[in-house]
């Protein structure tokens, strides 16, 4: 399908057919990107989606391991019991 670009101010928009958002499962948030020559309009994620799938992946491999050992405070020392 062709469309024009319309001016938007000092930028320039498409209006996309209902039938097509709709298709596409856009909503009101949409995320944009340049990908060889080409301007992507892709359905908006959720925040912090894939977050569990990559510390899973992080877990099985060893990568989510303290940079370094915890410093013990007085907390620690004097007042913690089991």
């Amino acid at each position: 399908m062709k469309t024009h670009l319309v001016r938007i101010g000092n930028s320039r928009g498409v209006r996309l057919p209902k039938p097509l958002i709709e298709q596409a499962g856009l909503t009101e948030e949409v995320e944009l990107r340049v990908q060889e020559g080409a301007i992507i309009i892709a359905r908006a994620a959720p925040p912090r989606s894939g977050w569990a799938d990559a510390a899973r992946d992080a877990r099985q491999r060893q990568e989510d391991l303290l940079l370094e050992a915890p410093t013990p405070t007085r907390f620690d020392d004097q007042e913690w019991e089991w």
